[in-house]
């Protein structure tokens, strides 16, 4: 299968080049790193890329929490326009089968159930319950404590932040263009991504990278809140899998399919901070109490559909994916 890759010189396309080498297939990597012009929003540069292409593997975005809504239009323009405009070529091109990058911030918090109500679904968290250290989600009839459970495909999606809800509408686009052309559509809905070349010392990596940036520098880990927020953290190799998973699954077209991405390890962020300073031998982290609006407290990922459905399974514990890592070189050093 000749597959286009978008994003494919990133952190996670550029894994999911490697892992379609391996299987036999051809990705061809459009990026705007490998090759000037390569923009996905450049309809004149995508069309050509096209060309002989079976499968089009859409890892190119704009990621992260960003900065509040001041870089909303960036993320607009990256993620739902690039979005649109590869999905308008592909229609033309007759290509017909696309797995898209997705993401479980889409659900907004996770599932919580309360003894009393049973499942419930939190609101955003408040500054002043932030700043004063209430991080936990609490019940919206009865205000009780909530217990945080995994979270599956079917949960109404709740995006939170500007880049959540550009994610939610790279979906949709996809829905749409699959139900015009008979085409088949994937999400892989990825937890929290880690692993070699993650990019360093950027506002848009993720917490994996922030982590691993400041021990590179001899600095700790600085954890927000109390180090108590549940994550699903997912080796990129993985993620790589799922997605030629995706590829080469038999899947009805018309319409789009999600797919929880994650590792089924629920971790909290202290731990997992903990974990890569003792592999990469200190300093140990420092918890804040800092937080950033827009960020959840728990999301953790059921990953069964996944699993039952295209046959995959991750292969990267998170011991021995944290000392990896700990050791890996990243984007940027």
């Amino acid at each position: 299968m000749r597959v286009l890759v978008t994003g494919g010189a990133g952190f996670i396309g550029s894994h999911v080049v490697e892992a379609l080498r391996a299987g036999g297939h051809e990705p061809v990597v459009f990026d705007v790193r490998e090759e000037a012009g390569q923009d996905v929003r450049d309809r004149g540069a995508v069309s050509p890329a096209l060309a002989g292409v079976d499968a089009v593997c859409h890892q190119a975005a704009m990621v992260g929490l960003g900065n509040g809504v001041t870089d909303a239009a960036d993320y607009v323009s990256h993620n739902d326009l690039g979005t649109a405009v590869l999905l308008a070529a592909m229609a033309e091109a007759g290509v017909r089968r696309l797995v898209l990058a997705g993401s479980m911030v889409v659900y907004g918090e996770g599932r919580y159930s309360c003894a009393r109500h049973g499942v419930v679904r939190p609101g955003p968290r408040s500054a002043a319950d932030l700043t004063a250290g209430r991080f936990e989600p609490r019940c919206p009839s009865c205000g009780a404590d909530l217990v945080p459970e995994l979270v599956g495909e079917d949960a109404p999606a709740d995006p939170r932040n500007v880049y959540a809800t550009t994610k939610l509408a790279q979906e949709h686009l996809a829905a749409a263009w699959a139900r015009s052309t008979d085409g088949t559509a994937v999400s892989l809905r990825y937890h929290n991504v880690y692993g070699p070349g993650m990019p360093r010392d950027t506002p848009y990596a993720g917490v994996a990278s922030f982590f691993r940036s400041a021990l590179a520098r001899g600095a700790a880990p600085r954890v927000f809140e109390d180090g108590g927020q549940r994550r699903d953290f997912v080796h990129v190799r993985d993620v790589a899998a799922a997605n030629v998973a995706a590829l080469e699954a038999d899947t009805a077209g018309g319409g789009l399919t999600a797919y929880n991405a994650g590792s089924g390890e629920p971790h909290t962020v202290g731990e997992m901070a903990r974990a890569l300073a003792t592999a990469h031998g200190g300093p140990d982290p420092v918890v804040t109490g800092e937080f950033r609006l827009g960020d959840v407290r728990h999301i953790t990922a059921d990953s069964s559909r996944l699993r039952n459905e295209l046959g995959w399974k991750p292969e990267v514990g998170f011991e021995e994916g944290m000392r990896e890592f700990a050791a890996a070189r990243l984007r940027g050093e």
